[in-house]
This record gives structure tokens, sequence and C-alpha cells, in this order.
């Protein structure tokens, strides 16, 4: 079993107040994969924890910027829905000529 234990202290820097935060007993499979990312990406580990940090918790400047098309799904009013179905409806009728 893991156990994080973590520690806040206050900083200040420049009369910013930054907080510190220690995390103990990561597996090795997690800090593995924490080097090799801040490697491949040339930042330091800290700073890569802190890039997937601001990632994961949508603070970051690309948050609302996704890998796929969500944005263009379940996004309809039912108006819009209802004048969609309805330019539909020309593709839905059946030419009986065509099939005899």
């Amino acid at each position: 079993m893991v156990y994080f234990w973590f520690k806040l202290c206050n900083c200040k820097i420049n009369e910013l107040v930054m907080k510190s935060l220690t995390i103990h007993k990561l597996d090795s499979d997690l800090v593995k994969a924490i080097e090799q990312l801040a490697f491949s990406s040339g930042l330091s580990q800290n700073k890569t924890i802190k890039k997937l940090l601001r990632k994961a918790l949508g603070l970051d400047e690309n948050s609302d910027k996704r890998p796929d098309f969500s944005e263009f799904c379940g996004i309809w009013t039912e108006d819009e829905a209802a004048q969609f179905d309805e330019g539909l409806k020309e593709f839905e009728k059946i030419d009986e000529s065509l099939w005899h």
C-alpha cells in the first residue's frame, strides 16, 4: 500500500505566498514515469510535476483545449436539434420509382 504524506509550508517570495508540497512513498513506476517525462521535455522534475498538476486540475492555459472532439458533441439546444431533425426529413423520403 502506498501512503502519501503532504507537508505544506508558507514561503514568502516577493510578497507572494507560495506553498511547498512534499509527497512521500511514491510508487517506483510513478517516479520512473515522472523522470522520463521530465527528461524528454527538458524540464526539471519539479516543473514537470507542477505542469502535470496544473493540467490535471484544469488550471493551465490550454485546459479548455481537448485532444478530442468533445466540444462538438452533445451541445445542441433542443431547438437546434429539432431544426436538424427537420432538415433530415427530406432524406428519409423513399422514391418508390427508384426501386422497381
